[in-house]
């Protein structure tokens, strides 16, 4: 945490801010390793404190290295006006991203209080920083897509004729807990049949037939990282339409992870499948980015899409997820997820795809 304490000062100095406030529950847990669900962080060039109220002052003494832990009082403006005048802040920067309307308007309390005050909307400060991860995040979102892998290797024995999407979304997400997933990533996506043409198409009451695509979107959550991974199979005797389309967008992901590497922006990687799919009349199926940053939330910068100008650096993990989808007739989606490396993009998901599987 220290490194990551020094990497937010030196951002702060560039900002001319005297002070931050991180509130944000993924900003506050990367700054201070701080699991719980409250607190407030104050950080100025030379200190760093956690604040927490009763519920949770014991927890951020053991896991906020190099914080001091300061017990909120009556109010949390309280609190901080206090702090804010022991180190003399004049300039404070907030998470403007993350604050509604009526907490700014709390916090806007501040500047009557003390004189010479001025709080700065800041935008994406911390969340820069945790775009680039360290061995131990990678670490952990390696954890989280081994977990995946194995969800998908044991729902393949579950998915057959007359199985309700819900249940198929059950069972998987019952087996990722069992394997050492503390939550699932999102809102788990079993879309069978004219279903799979619905990008987000959440598991259903719906019952899985003989002869249709499902597309299966799903993640697990390991020591706070998540990982996200999506397959497409076929149950029964796929047509000669369905392997097309699912080579067709196999062959554009592969172009595209094999195009991964530091120093790409995200609207370059975006090109490189949206650019394949187009030349087989299918890029007007395919209206979503193509990936996403993962990490302490599911979706995250960098983002890969059409007019993303964010550029690749070395330690971020994205996902890369072409899909087609033709609504009555079905979708295809496969989705992995890659480290960025100087030299390339190393895949963490190892699912198989090579070939439609059929169940």
């Amino acid at each position: 945490m220290i490194e990551r304490l020094q990497r937010l000062r030196d951002r702060l100095a560039a900002d001319a801010l005297d002070g931050f406030i991180v509130a944000r529950p993924e900003n506050r847990r990367y700054m201070s390793g701080f699991t719980g669900t409250a607190g407030t962080i104050l950080i100025t060039q030379r200190a760093a404190w956690f604040i927490a109220d009763f519920r949770y002052v014991e927890q951020a003494k053991a896991q906020c290295i190099g914080y001091e832990v300061v017990p909120q009082g009556d109010t949390l403006l309280d609190t901080m006006e206090a702090l804010l005048k022991t180190a003399g802040v004049k300039r404070l920067g907030f998470e403007q991203d993350y604050l509604t309307y009526g907490d700014v308007l709390a916090w806007r309390q501040l500047e009557t209080r003390i004189p010479g005050l001025q709080l700065v909307a800041t935008s994406q400060v911390v969340d820069t920083l945790r775009m680039v991860k360290d061995a131990g995040e990678v670490a952990a979102i390696e954890r989280a897509a081994a977990v995946a892998d194995a969800g998908f290797d044991f729902i393949l024995g579950i998915l057959r004729p007359g199985v309700k999407e819900a249940d198929v979304a059950f069972e998987l997400e019952m087996f990722m807990r069992k394997r050492g997933a503390s939550a699932v990533s999102f809102e788990t996506i079993v879309a069978s049949g004219w279903r799979s043409a619905l990008p987000h198409g959440v598991a259903s009451d719906k019952t899985i037939a003989s002869g249709e695509l499902v597309t299966l979107d799903f993640g697990a959550v390991v020591d706070g990282y998540s990982s996200d991974i999506t397959r497409t199979v076929v149950v029964g005797t796929p047509t000669d339409e369905q392997k097309r389309v699912y080579q067709v967008v196999l062959d554009a992901q592969l172009r595209a992870i094999e195009a991964v590497a530091a120093g790409k922006t995200g609207k370059e990687l975006d090109a490189v499948a949206r650019d394949f799919l187009a030349q087989h009349q299918l890029g007007d199926a395919f209206g979503h980015s193509l990936g996403h940053g993962i990490g302490l939330e599911i979706h995250e910068g960098p983002r890969l899409s059409k007019v993303s100008e964010d550029v690749l650096a070395p330690g971020m993990v994205v996902t890369v997820e072409p899909g087609v989808y033709l609504p009555g007739w079905g979708g295809v989606r496969i989705e992995d997820d890659l480290l960025v490396e100087s030299g390339g993009g190393r895949i963490l998901t190892h699912s198989p795809k090579r070939d439609l599987i059929s169940i």
